[in-house]
């Protein structure tokens, strides 16, 4: 029977805590938030979930609240990743996140190379294992990116895309964590091309995509995301020696952003606007909604009815099969914003991240992970990828995958 602590009871970790509780392989669900409303709220939906107040700013806090634990799954801001890592190694429990934090090192690039040497080795000789990006992008999109590579002989592009189609009557520009979206809208992003990592402008190098499923064709563009950084380091072992990967983002949140960034609205440097110093960032985030998380304010936003409930999250891979290019094509299926909530009282958003984070979750309780160290979502082996896409399916997420000529795109 497993003890799991969840830092952070916003879209994310709730959604985790639920799915936790109905494990029969789980003792207790710990749901611990410096919002103790919000942790009240929670533990009042379960049965074996149990509150506690900590403040990830002290490591002491985290500590204290992971006695007995096996694993710590850190839904907080990315701001807090170090706390939460030490306070794992001190406390010798796991270690499960939904990104990469940004927060190690000056450079991204180089604090994840730094968790995967570094805080590999030290979880490794401890005999625990962390693993990180494990929402839906970065996470289930990594899993059928490394599903792709069963129909390939090797690999050239990897092109990760997610168009977010559901929009609200009322002003909703993004239905996860605001302060993450709209820090990963204001810097640059990452491509992994020609085998190196480089910087793109974020907002830039714009392509476009018709699906079936959708009623329009869509743009999509740099966005500043992990699965560049985490495919391109791991592409020898786990991606066929793929020398391109891009991560490609379009839907209400990139239209909201992009003339704010073109603006110089989401600058973090002070500026003086009559005589008064303001930050631009600080200024657009304080008013920003939170992502909705509640029954009666999801039910209350259906009522008003919506814009549109569509979406898209699709892996192309393109490679050589047998000496041929080929393209696979993978569409990943989940439940929209009305269906989710029918099945789970919960966004799209939170269903499909949320969910694919405790399928990662689950894949601990089941004592699946053969691994010690430090992975990130795209490592899994094939039988884990098997395993995580069963369960999925249980829950309505789906692929659909197409291998077919390729002679560009």
């Amino acid at each position: 029977m497993k003890k799991i602590l969840i830092l952070g009871v916003g879209a994310q970790g709730s959604t985790v805590a639920r799915r936790m509780d109905e494990e029969p392989d789980v003792a207790e669900v710990i749901c611990a938030d410096y919002d103790q409303k919000a942790v009240d709220e929670l533990v009042k939906e379960l049965k074996k979930g149990r509150g506690a107040k900590v403040d990830a700013s002290n490591r002491d806090s985290i500590v204290a609240a992971a006695k007995g634990a096996d694993l710590i799954v850190n839904a907080l801001p990315l701001a807090f990743g170090p706390n939460v890592l030490e306070a794992a190694l001190e406390a010798k429990t796991n270690y499960q996140d939904f990104a990469a934090t940004d927060a190690l090192l000056e450079s991204w690039v180089d604090g994840i190379k730094l968790m995967y040497t570094e805080y590999g080795k030290r979880f490794a000789e401890i005999g625990k294992m962390a693993i990180i990006g494990t929402g839906s992008a970065p996470g289930f999109i990594c899993v059928a990116a490394r599903n792709a590579m069963r129909y390939l002989d090797s690999c050239d592009t990897i092109y990760n895309i997610v168009y977010e189609g559901v929009e609200a009557q009322r002003f909703l520009p993004f239905w996860w964590s605001p302060i993450t979206a709209l820090s990963d809208m204001s810097e640059d992003a990452y491509a992994y091309e020609n085998g190196e990592i480089i910087r793109t402008a974020a907002f830039s190098r714009p392509i476009y995509r018709k699906y079936d499923y959708l009623d329009k064709e869509v743009k999509l563009v740099e966005h500043a995301h992990d699965e560049p950084l985490h495919m391109g380091m791991n592409s020898e072992k786990f991606f066929k020696g793929v020398k391109n990967v891009y991560f490609k983002y379009g839907g209400a949140g990139v239209e909201f952003a992009e003339p704010l960034s073109r603006a110089g609205l989401l600058s973090r440097e002070p500026e003086e606007v009559d005589g008064v110093m303001v930050i631009p960032f600080n200024l657009i985030y304080k008013h920003l909604p939170p992502a909705p998380k509640y029954k009666e304010e999801i039910q209350e936003i259906l009522d008003e009815g919506l814009v549109s409930d569509s979406g898209a999250m699709v892996v192309e891979a393109i490679g050589k099969k047998d000496g041929k290019d080929v393209l696979v094509e993978t569409h990943v299926f989940a439940p929209g914003l009305v269906e989710s909530f029918q099945r789970a009282g919960i966004t799209s958003e939170m269903y499909l991240t949320g969910q694919g984070g405790a399928l990662f979750t689950k894949m601990f309780v089941k004592d699946l992970y053969t691994q010690k160290g430090l992975i990130s979502s795209d490592m899994l082996t094939f039988e884990q990828v098997d395993q995580y896409l069963k369960w999925a399916e249980d829950l309505g997420i789906t692929l659909q995958i197409e291998v077919k000529p390729y002679s560009g795109i």
